[in-house]
C-alpha cells in the first residue's frame, strides 16, 4: 500500500506543479499582451508596465480569457480586432511558457 500512496502523492505533486506553471504562464502571457497593447496605444514604458498589470488583474474577473479580450479591445478601440487580440494571446502563450521554463 505504501508504494501506491507514494505514486498517488507523486501524481498529486505533478498535477499541482503543472497547474501552477500554467497559471504563471497565462499571467505572463497576459502581461505580454498588455505590453503589446500599450505599444499600440503609444504609452510610455512606465504607463505600459501599469497597463500590463491591469490586464493581468482583468483575467481574474471570470474563468477563461474572454475578460482579457474584452478589456484590451475596449482600451484599444479600432487599433485591433478581437481576433487580432486572440491571435496575439495565442502566439504569446508558448513564449511565456518558454520564459518560465528557462527560469526554473
Amino acid at each position: 500500500m505504501s508504494s501506491f500512496d507514494d505514486r498517488a502523492n507523486a501524481f498529486e505533486s505533478k498535477y499541482a506543479h503543472d497547474e501552477e506553471m500554467q497559471f504563471r504562464a497565462v499571467a505572463r502571457r497576459n502581461k505580454m499582451v498588455g505590453l503589446w497593447a500599450a505599444g499600440l496605444m503609444g504609452k510610455t514604458a512606465g504607463e505600459a508596465a501599469e497597463y500590463a498589470k491591469s490586464v493581468v488583474i482583468a483575467d481574474f474577473e471570470e474563468a477563461g480569457h474572454e475578460d482579457v479580450v474584452r478589456k484590451v479591445k475596449a482600451d484599444l478601440g479600432d487599433k485591433a480586432t478581437e481576433d487580432e487580440i486572440r491571435a496575439t494571446m495565442e502566439e504569446l502563450l508558448p513564449v511565456a511558457k518558454a520564459e518560465i521554463m528557462s527560469e526554473g
